[in-house]
């Protein structure tokens, strides 16, 4: 699942997948996404349920006295949303407001959705044009030494 497109958060603060993923996740058997925050950038992730799965574990085996280890723990597990979906319909996927403006989006507005192989990311259009030239956004976190613990995890 790899690609860019263009999409609208409607007025509920929910976003339908793109047709060309949607194929994807119902081939996979997917009846779930979750949405929780990046830990780097001001966007979200957005995990199809079986992903998520293998990510939280492996996350919570984690030791927490760790202060890095436990604050993404904190930024990822304690912001995740997960959202059901009929795997044949439009897969809305509700982003939470907390989410929503952790990542600079507003409802009835366009965002960018990323395919990043077996996950998603979702961007306000400007911090990701912004990202793609080469600039740098007031809240991105780039200089973090990760334990060895936390290099074998793929966010």
């Amino acid at each position: 699942m790899f690609g860019f497109t263009t999409i609208s958060i409607d007025a509920k603060g929910r976003l339908a997948v793109p047709a060309k993923y949607r194929n994807q996740l119902y081939a996979q058997n997917e009846e779930s996404i979750v949405v929780t925050r990046d830990p780097q950038y001001p966007a979200l992730k957005v995990y199809p349920g079986s992903i998520w799965k293998s990510i939280s574990t492996e996350l919570q085996s984690l030791q927490g006295l760790d202060p890095i280890v436990r604050n993404l723990q904190w930024t990822i597990l304690g912001n995740a949303s997960e959202s059901s979906f009929d795997p044949k319909s439009r897969m809305l996927i509700l982003l939470p407001s907390e989410l929503r403006e952790y990542a600079e989006i507003q409802k009835e507005q366009k965002v960018s959705f990323i395919g990043m192989g077996n996950k998603f990311e979702v961007w306000n259009d400007k911090n990701w044009e912004m990202r793609q030239t080469g600039g740098a956004l007031s809240t991105e976190i780039l200089e973090v030494v990760l334990p060895e613990s936390l290099k074998t995890i793929s966010f």
